[in-house]
């Protein structure tokens, strides 16, 4: 009796190992560890723990932020609003701080009250009204900032108690990475699980690959939506509440063009600007990655204007990149022969 022939077992493997090598995750954290290494080898002070404290600080807003907006930018959707909410959120907490109001859990609950109905004004506008997300945010970015500064002015409120001020921007006891990107890794954790392993997250890539096709599916489009603009309008808020007690000062400039990084790193991230493509961990990679470079070569005494001119070559290196990868991977399949693409199967004989 002839022996099976067993398949070579290497194949599957060898191809998972390509799809994973040649995914936009791995050029993200790749890129992530090349600019720590030449930053660490030529810039004095990037391999210290003082460099990273500082990194991890300016990160965590944008975090908290891109967490939601991937889920929204997923379903095809956008919100350039998300700074302007972080900096009318600010001034919510120094009105409040400033008329009375001295319980600082009390003003955290409703800052975040406030930034998800801010949040709700876009899904309204979005889904009800059935206006494109583009052209809505954009309108509540200037009115969110114009109604900041209406409330506050030029003013700015800083007496807030120490304690506070001090624990938010605390370290993890032991190291000098403060504590806060604890709550943001547990967010992390939360989001990717209903991105990724649960139907609202299968229903996010359906939206955004054909919307109609989602909704004769099942889904609930319109509701959907509106919850992701009041999820991110609240974790805008949360940031704010950050911003305040990190510099320990409201004022209604605060967090003015982070929507810019925003965008960027859940773009270069991996996410796709059409929707229905992408995931959270390129984000989260892109996120450091941004960081990690900007302070690098702020640390070089490199010009406002020159970061500026880097975080825009990186949104639109963030659009192309992704679709350039994409293609290279379907021709190299494509050139691929026919045995090469099919595993033989074990069972057969001589």
């Amino acid at each position: 009796m002839a022996e099976p022939v067993a398949g070579p077992p290497a194949a599957p493997a060898a191809g998972r190992l390509r799809s994973v090598a040649g995914s936009w995750d791995t050029i993200v954290l790749a890129a992530l560890v090349l600019v720590v290494v030449v930053g660490a080898a030529a810039i004095d002070g990037v391999a210290s723990p003082r460099f990273w404290r500082f990194v991890t600080l300016e990160a965590i807003p944008i975090a908290l932020i891109a967490l939601p907006m991937t889920l929204v930018v997923i379903t095809g959707e956008i919100d350039l609003s998300v700074a302007s909410v972080l900096g009318l959120s600010c001034v919510a907490v120094g009105q409040l701080w400033a008329s009375g109001v001295t319980s600082l859990p009390l003003v955290i609950v409703l800052t975040l009250l406030l930034g998800a109905a801010l949040g709700a004004v876009n899904g309204v506008f979005v889904t009800v009204f059935g206006l494109p997300s583009l052209a809505v945010t954009i309108g509540t970015l200037a009115l969110y900032r114009g109604l900041a500064s209406v409330v506050l002015g030029d003013r700015a409120v800083a007496n807030y108690p120490q304690a506070w001020t001090r624990n938010a921007i605390a370290p993890i006891p032991g190291l000098t990475i403060p504590w806060m990107i604890l709550v943001v890794a547990a967010l992390a954790v939360a989001f990717a699980v209903v991105l990724h392993a649960t139907p609202i997250g299968r229903g996010l890539y359906a939206m955004g690959n054909n919307a109609e096709a989602a909704r004769f599916a099942g889904v609930s489009v319109g509701r959907t939506k509106f919850w992701l603009f009041v999820a991110t309008g609240a974790m805008s808020a949360l940031a704010g509440v950050f911003w305040t007690l990190r510099f320990a000062s409201a004022r209604a400039d605060n967090g003015t063009g982070l929507e810019l990084a925003v965008v960027a790193a859940v773009l270069l991230g991996g996410v796709s600007i059409f929707g229905g493509r992408g995931g959270l961990v390129g984000v989260l990679g892109a996120v450091a990655l941004l960081g990690t470079l900007r302070n690098a070569l702020q640390l070089a005494s490199v010009p406002e204007n020159t970061l500026t001119i880097v975080t825009g070559s990186l949104l639109i290196a963030s659009v192309v990149g992704p679709n350039a990868v994409g293609i290279a991977r379907d021709r190299l399949r494509r050139r691929r022969p026919a045995t090469a693409r099919t595993s033989p199967d074990p069972s057969v004989a001589d």
